[in-house]
């Protein structure tokens, strides 16, 4: 969030309204906060926390899509199969959120 934000830019799809830095660290504010509820939630809200995680994963993904279509390298992703083969690993990390919350 402070000066290696350029592999993430590469995610932000050119029709979000902001700026794209602004997005970045929005983005990773709210990762960072989605994973650390995700640790320290107590029993009573841990349901919640993971629908919360579940949504953000799921709102995130089109940013996946546009890496892809738009052939942007980043995170060692430097290849069309690289990319693609990553697209298939969001919908695990909503699972993860919904089972390890035990929302499944």
């Amino acid at each position: 969030m402070t000066f290696a934000r350029k592999a993430f830019k590469a995610q932000v799809p050119d029709w979000v309204p902001l700026d794209i830095d602004d997005t970045v660290v929005y983005s990773g504010i709210a990762e960072i906060a989605l994973g650390s509820a995700l640790v320290l939630t107590n029993k009573k809200h841990q349901k919640t926390v993971g629908k919360v995680a579940a949504t953000f994963f799921t709102a995130i993904f089109p940013g996946n899509i546009s890496q892809y279509v738009n052939k942007r390298s980043a995170f060692g992703l430097d290849t069309d199969g690289k990319r693609l083969g990553r697209l298939f690993f969001q919908p695990l990390l909503v699972y993860w959120a919904l089972k390890s919350t035990k929302n499944l």
